[in-house]
């Protein structure tokens, strides 16, 4: 497959074997637009790959963020659980002494 490059993927890093630069046709010569300089690009590219370094750390803090999340609610609904069951023990333990203190009290 003969393919071009593009300007991120060169078909070579040789500069000998890539294609001369060439001015563009469309525009006429000795115009006012200043030469385009590849500073700006290589520091976007720069910092897209330094973004693109930190994603995955970025997801993991998110993930995390999620599990702790996740525990603290289970840790909440263990304590309302809990608490219901202490609640329905005590309901119970008053309900037989006022039976036994009733039982007292008729006898």
């Amino acid at each position: 497959m003969n393919t071009a490059g593009t300007i991120d993927r060169p078909l070579t890093h040789d500069p000998q074997k890539q294609a001369p630069m060439k001015p563009s046709t469309n525009e006429p010569t000795g115009s006012a637009t200043p030469d385009v300089t590849t500073t700006g690009a290589n520091d976007s590219r720069q910092n897209r790959t330094r973004e693109m370094q930190l994603i995955p750390e970025a997801l993991a803090r998110a993930h995390m963020h999620d599990r702790l999340h996740e525990a603290h609610q289970e840790r909440r609904a263990l304590r309302l659980v809990a608490a219901r069951r202490m609640q329905r023990r005590a309901e119970r333990a008053s309900r037989r002494a006022r039976r036994a203190l009733a039982m007292a009290v008729m006898q």
